[in-house]
């Protein structure tokens, strides 16, 4: 039997977002990366998928749109795990909340439990 230890509420939830590297050691070949789709939502993160490896620990600004309504949450987050997909075509990537406003994530909270 397998227990959860998220510490938030996750929902399996395809959403369009758009994630711009902001670590300055990092520096990506294109300033902006449009990431096609969420896999999962919580308040605490939000897991990807993408055609863009990133290294753990890069920080991000990230737009996340939401629907019912319509609504873009802006978040700052960090690369905590990523994963790779099909022959390093694609990746899988924990993307953890951080210094993001209390605003923000009570609207995110807010968008997760409707959709429970």
């Amino acid at each position: 039997m397998s227990v959860e230890k998220r510490k938030a509420k996750r929902v399996k939830k395809e959403s369009k977002i758009i994630i711009k590297v902001i670590s300055e050691d990092i520096v990506p070949r294109n300033k902006k990366i449009i990431y096609h789709l969420t896999k999962d939502i919580s308040s605490k993160g939000v897991k990807i998928q993408t055609n863009t490896f990133l290294p753990i620990n890069t920080l991000l600004k990230i737009e996340l749109s939401l629907t019912k309504p319509p609504r873009v949450i802006k978040a700052i987050g960090r690369v905590r795990w990523i994963k790779s997909r099909y022959a390093d075509e694609k990746f899988e990537m924990g993307i953890e909340f951080v210094d993001t406003s209390k605003e923000s994530i009570r609207t995110l909270s807010k968008h997760i439990e409707s959709l429970l």
